[in-house]
């Protein structure tokens, strides 16, 4: 049988089918940009203190020393995870010794926050981490919750590839999209931690999912020339337009529940894109629904004004292929062979490599000094160049070459980070965990 590309030759390969189909899955992936990000906002953990109840009956002298200090960054900031022996201070209080003048804190016994937190409300009105008190014993819980998306990812990278090789491309991709969207939906209305984490191992499983399906249809129906610049400045621009959006929705919805109910409501207007995408003529005829393929086929020659010939497959062709048993693959295709092997063994670890130090730095805004807001935006803005400079490496250098040298310049870039003075907060991100006790 001809190959695809034959058949279809006289399509063109920039015309407004191709145009259409081009933007529309690419719109699709917008969703994907903030979804996993937004972990930054939903889980934001703004500076706290233990709460003192006012049935501890203290004078204001001694409420305003009740939490210890601690040096952070060259400032003192009360302690969050500790405060002074209530009923102790109490008995000072109620004799009418001052704080540091009749009584030296620093000698004075410490215990948990026993009534809960107060949160500053400077940055975040609400965040799960505010909700259910995520701090001090419990401060696990948050970077938990999100490995465990990244292990729905894991899930859904394993069996979208499969999903849509047995059902279909369009189908996987928009019932992945809706269990993303319909799970983020049902985060929205989490009674506890526990089940807004199994939800979000869900998001994960769904999002990765559709943007793999979307992926693999734009390629499978744009022809050779278009292919690259799908990959670069379709999809990868589009993802990156979703995480510039977060930032300035997060900025203006302060309250979790209702960021994610925002964010929620784009997955929602992706539906309507079923009757707009069409399912990949390649697969079809794959699984021998070779009618089904030329009705694609001549709907998209219509609309980029061809008039396609009046016969599109050969009928010899199609009973020889018909005829034939299509061949089955498996994951452990990928190992079979010893080259194969070694590009597999590669790719897993640059991929590995790659997410790794994306997500590191993507999710760690909220660490760096500065606006978390500003900071969020500048690192999605940040992606564009640099998919519009991969673009132009794909167009023009080998795919050794530039993969090797982006690798290089990156991983240059993050080491000579720990050169960069402590002091420079500009220019570098500060050293965690240089928390020391005062004692007053």
């Amino acid at each position: 049988m001809r190959d695809y590309e034959e058949v279809t030759a006289f399509l063109g390969e920039w015309g407004p089918f191709q145009r259409l189909v081009f933007f529309l899955l690419s719109a699709s992936i917008i969703p994907n940009g903030f979804n996993g990000m937004s972990f930054v906002f939903l889980a934001g953990s703004p500076e706290h203190r233990c709460r003192v109840p006012d049935a501890a009956n203290l004078s204001s002298a001694w409420r305003n020393h009740s939490i210890p200090l601690l040096l952070r960054d060259g400032r003192e900031v009360p302690d969050g995870c500790r405060r002074y022996r209530l009923a102790t201070i109490a008995n000072f209080s109620a004799l009418g010794l001052e704080p540091g003048r009749d009584v030296e804190l620093g000698q004075l016994e410490q215990e948990r926050c026993l009534d809960g937190w107060e949160f500053s409300q400077d940055v975040f009105q609400s965040t799960i981490v505010t909700e259910w008190n995520l701090v001090c014993e419990d401060d696990w819980k948050t970077p938990l919750c999100m490995s465990l998306f990244f292990v729905g990812v894991l899930v859904g990278s394993f069996i979208s590839g499969q999903l849509s090789d047995r059902f279909g491309r369009k189908n996987v991709l928009f019932v992945t999209m809706g269990m993303q969207t319909g799970f983020s939906l049902l985060q929205v209305f989490s009674k506890n931690f526990e089940m807004f984490t199994v939800l979000f191992v869900l998001v994960g499983m769904g999002q990765i999912s559709n943007y793999v399906a979307a992926f693999v249809l734009g390629t499978e129906i744009l022809g050779k020339s278009i292919r690259i610049i799908f990959a670069t400045l379709g999809v990868c621009i589009f993802f990156a337009f979703g995480f510039m959006l977060l930032p300035l929705l997060a900025y203006f919805i302060r309250d979790w529940r209702m960021l994610l109910l925002s964010l929620t409501l784009p997955g929602v207007l992706c539906a309507a894109l079923w009757w707009f995408i069409p399912e990949s003529p390649r697969w079809l005829i794959s699984q021998g629904r070779f009618e089904e393929a030329e009705v694609i086929i001549r709907k998209a020659a219509k609309i980029n004004g061809i008039v396609a010939p009046s016969t599109i497959f050969d009928p010899s062709e199609l009973q020889d292929l018909s005829s034939t048993k299509q061949q089955s693959h498996h994951i452990l295709d990928l190992l079979r062979t010893r080259n194969i092997r070694i590009v597999t063994i590669m790719s897993i670890i640059l991929w590995m490599t790659i997410s790794v130090g994306y997500f590191g730095l993507s999710l760690d805004t909220p660490n760096l000094h500065g606006d978390i807001y500003v900071n969020c935006f500048l690192s999605a803005v940040v992606e564009v160049p640099a998919y519009v400079l991969a673009w132009l490496l794909l167009q023009y250098v080998p795919r050794r070459y530039s993969l090797a040298t982006a690798l290089f310049l990156g991983g240059s870039v993050l080491l000579f980070v720990q050169l960069v003075p402590p002091g420079e907060w500009g220019a570098s991100v500060p050293e965690q965990g240089e928390v020391q006790r005062k004692r007053t």
